[in-house]
């Protein structure tokens, strides 16, 4: 039988793709993020981090550590968690003080309410047991505390084999999906890098969310911001292609 690795905060095969693409990933991202990170989501994810009032943070799903460097420069006491050893490995030579654990999001290796702000940027569709991912989130967060989660929209997961359909001039018209209230995995490949992906409709967060009796405090599906590459930009703007959300536990 294949061995079992751990990778991107869930428990997944080697097959799901996050061992043998951490290199360019990591590549990809470099130091500023891609254009989804750095003109999309960075902006309004700090200002949320800011209006926290947090001061112990943990990203699960940490990856190469830039939004614990990120938080930390905020003055955050961050910690990064994630299973693949040659992502964290980037993180602790990039911030040989920070802590980087390794481990999974179904079974987070902390004490309950150890964390007011607990953090999953683009690591949610990653993670094939939300089921156990999301209450394992809430329940390290304490009592007042902010589960802040980036993620991409359901109607960018559930893009079509086509997605970007074109007229006979070569045109862009508009962006396809199909099955989107179908849960499913698909693969994803881009720069090098081949990672298995889990697409969701909303709603299935949302009652995960709700259920774990949490008030959603924020949402937005953010714009690329002014200073973005232009062409790019407009591409953007033509599908929602991220979500923020913001949840508070009750104290």
């Amino acid at each position: 039988m294949p061995s079992r690795r751990r990778t991107r905060g869930c428990s997944m095969t080697d097959e799901n793709g996050w061992d043998n693409s951490a290199a360019a990933w990591i590549k990809s991202l470099g130091e500023h993020g891609d254009f989804g990170r750095r003109f999309v989501l960075d902006r309004p994810m700090i200002e949320r981090v800011k209006a926290s009032g947090a001061r112990n943070a943990v990203d699960v799903g940490c990856g190469e550590g830039r939004f614990c460097r990120i938080m930390k420069d905020l003055g955050l006491n961050a910690i990064g968690l994630d299973p693949t050893r040659s992502l964290l490995d980037a993180a602790r030579a990039s911030d040989p003080d920070g802590v980087y654990v390794e481990g999974v999001g179904e079974t987070l290796p902390f004490e309950d309410s150890r964390f007011d702000l607990v953090v999953s940027y683009l690591s949610l569709i990653d993670m094939p047991d939300i089921r156990a991912a999301i209450p394992e989130m809430a329940r390290v967060l304490a009592p007042g505390g902010t589960l802040l989660v980036a993620n991409l929209t359901g109607f960018n997961t559930a893009g079509d084999a086509t997605r970007w359909h074109k007229d006979m001039f070569g045109r862009i018209t508009h962006f396809g999906m199909d099955r989107y209230l179908e849960e499913r995995e698909t693969w994803e490949a881009w720069n090098g890098i081949r990672i298995k992906n889990h697409h969701r409709p909303l709603a299935i967060y949302m009652k995960l969310f709700l259920g774990l009796g949490l008030r959603l405090t924020f949402f937005d599906e953010p714009e690329p911001i002014e200073t973005a590459p232009s062409e790019r930009a407009a591409h953007y703007r033509r599908a929602p292609h991220f979500l923020i959300m913001e949840w508070r536990k009750e104290a």
